[in-house]
């Protein structure tokens, strides 16, 4: 099993950051694909950002020159740095891995439980 915790979320005036931590631990032989999501009340959920184990990044239309998405692979965590934020930015943000745990084993997804982010002045 592995376990997702998020961290740094909140309230935040437009134009103003914030940055967001997603830490794993568990089981975790590899991690193959790293992501953050959104979702806003009475919307499905959306890709923010999207980094793979080669480095390749992704990211939504509208959070392109503001959002970054990086990883810290010794400590198995995935920061997504918020510039320049827009009240259309609140949402519940959940961090999204795909891990290996055992190797010939296929990859497992794993969700963290959600954290808010609100911009507003």
């Amino acid at each position: 099993q592995v376990q997702l915790v998020e961290s740094g979320g909140g309230l935040v005036q437009p134009g103003g950051s914030l940055r967001l931590s997603c830490a794993a631990s568990g089981s975790i032989l590899r991690i193959n694909v790293m992501g953050w999501y959104r979702q806003a009340p009475g919307k499905q959920r959306e890709l923010v950002a999207g980094l793979t184990s080669g480095g390749s990044t992704n990211y939504a239309d509208s959070v392109k020159g503001r959002f970054t998405i990086s990883r810290e692979n010794a400590k198995n965590t995935v920061d997504l740095q918020m510039n320049s934020l827009k009240p259309e930015d609140t949402a519940v943000y959940y961090c999204y891995l795909s891990v290996v745990s055992t190797e010939f084993r296929p990859p497992r997804d794993y969700w963290g439980q959600g954290t808010q982010v609100t911009v507003s002045s």
